[in-house]
């Protein structure tokens, strides 16, 4: 049996998703730290940060640190006709950090699903993000939007690049003041306005989200949105799996269903996954493809929060303590379960329940 006290964040994260994700078929997938910098560079909107540690290999070769996991796996990867890829991956990422702005190694897990995919992966890969954040806490929701949809609304008010651009932006932002003046920029009349406003606003519970969709969409359009909902109706997550439009993500990568993952106390999304057709065509690859990555480094700070005490106890002794009798505590108190930290003066950053003194001069 695995004591997980004696595990670091990062490792008992690491395990507990390795437990659920090789339980749907999912293989761990492994790579080296490093990469052809040009990977990075061509697709620098994919990434989470576009900062990228660069070096010369000795070849003459420019190669990075990688800052991204699926990247790598798509470039890695083949297609083969009726076969699906399924791989997780716990993998120390290079990027810079948002709290201290400043490069840092950060643990990113997360699955990826290739191959030809259809509507059973993507609702197995949204039921395994929202398994995945339950194990951190009970506090947490996921977000699910479909890009063709919101695409489909955008282009037929207006196709300008910048335009389709600019209201996603709006859109993700839950910004109807914006999307106004944009559309009086674009000489969009009151109807386009309220076609595109409905996406800002239709949002929660999945059976009502659809109830409004279905008066901008015909049946066709929505079958997709209804198959994944009654997938979720049994997932045991269901009331934690939200439909909401304004999660939104580069339309240049992502298609389709796109999602998000929040948990309470957390200010941003510890979650991000979808499907991204587009990237691996702009990679020359012909599959499918839907999978998410899980930000450790957003949720490790609220969880270090939690984790008040090193150690159970702090054991003070000096030159003239008997060592046998500090030998029988420690051991008496481990044999409790407890943890002990013996010094001979108190750490200046260790933090302990009690302490234990055994120095004469106390």
């Amino acid at each position: 049996m695995i004591d997980e006290t004696l595990m670091s964040f990062e490792e008992k994260s690491a395990y507990k998703l390795r437990s659920l994700y090789t339980k749907y078929g999912y293989l761990p997938y492994e790579m080296g730290k490093f990469e052809e910098y040009e990977l990075y560079i061509r697709n620098k909107d994919f990434l989470v940060s576009d900062r990228v540690i660069a070096f010369n290999d000795t070849n003459g070769k420019l190669m990075a640190l990688k800052p991204d996991v699926t990247l790598s796996i798509i470039k890695n990867g083949e297609d083969v006709i009726g076969v699906k890829q399924k791989v997780f991956y716990n993998e120390n990422v290079y990027r810079v950090s948002e709290t201290t702005h400043r490069f840092k190694e950060i643990m990113q897990t997360g699955l990826e699903c290739i191959g030809d995919i259809d509507i059973y992966d993507i609702y197995e890969t949204i039921s395994l993000s929202a398994e995945s954040l339950s194990t951190f806490t009970a506090d947490f929701c996921i977000e699910i939007s479909n890009l063709d949809l919101v695409k489909k609304v955008i282009t037929s008010v207006c196709d300008d690049a910048s335009f389709v651009s600019s209201v996603i932006n709006c859109i993700s932002e839950k910004n109807n003041h914006d999307l106004k003046k944009l559309c009086e920029k674009f000489l969009i009349d009151q109807t386009g306005f309220d076609k595109i406003s409905s996406l800002i606003s239709v949002y929660g519970d999945r059976k009502n989200v659809i109830k409004q969709l279905k008066e901008i969409f015909d049946f066709c359009e929505l079958e997709d949105m209804e198959t994944l909902s009654s997938l979720l109706d049994n997932s045991k997550f269901s009331d934690k799996i939200k439909f909401d439009f304004s999660v939104v993500n580069d339309m240049n990568y992502y298609n389709g269903f796109v999602y998000k993952g929040f948990i309470d106390g957390v200010c941003r999304g510890v979650l991000a996954g979808g499907q991204y057709d587009n990237l691996m065509k702009k990679m020359n690859r012909s599959s499918s493809a839907v999978g998410f990555a899980i930000y450790l480094d957003r949720i490790e700070d609220l969880f270090r929060d939690n984790e008040k005490f090193d150690v159970d106890f702090l054991l003070l002794y000096d030159n003239s303590t008997d060592v046998f009798e500090m030998s029988l505590r420690v051991n008496e108190l481990i044999n409790k379960g407890a943890s002990v930290s013996t010094q001979k003066s108190i750490p200046e950053k260790l933090r302990y329940k009690e302490i234990i003194d055994l120095r004469r001069r106390a």
